[in-house]
């Protein structure tokens, strides 16, 4: 009786805790995964483009022309940043190096702001580069 006991209380477990997993990493339905080009993403009035790498990164690679430069610690302070640059219809777009760092902030920054849509560019700054945009320096 005592082992079918703690069999189910294991399952149990099991089962709260995959669902605190699969929520804790859910993706709001404002974010949007987009494989934009360099040239799309420079000239696009519709979004603030955001570079959320670190400034030696910047330099390392350049920049898309026209990105807004912050790099990402959190949502708080990256909102308290950047809101004053977002216009009233448009959407926020992150890139990164990889694409990795915009896929966990965009989740993030999408919660705190359900209202606009966040574009996380997929592949970062190296796909984007892969496919033949030049950046250019950071200022």
């Amino acid at each position: 009786m005592r082992r079918r006991s703690f069999l189910v209380a294991g399952a149990i477990c099991a089962v709260a805790g995959g669902w605190v997993y699969l929520n804790a990493n859910a993706t709001p339905s404002n974010v949007r995964l987009h494989a934009a080009t360099g040239t799309e993403l420079a000239n696009d009035d519709t979004t603030v483009l955001v570079d959320i790498r670190r400034p030696e990164e910047w330099k390392q690679t350049g920049v898309v022309e026209g990105a807004l430069l912050v790099t990402y610690k959190d949502a708080d302070s990256f909102l308290e940043a950047v809101g004053p640059h977002l216009k009233p219809g448009q959407s926020l777009s992150l890139i990164c190096r990889s694409g990795n760092r915009t896929s966990r902030a965009a989740r993030q920054v999408a919660a705190a702001i359900p209202d606009i849509e966040v574009i996380d560019i997929a592949g970062g700054m190296l796909r984007v580069m892969q496919e033949g945009y030049q950046p250019v320096r950071p200022q």
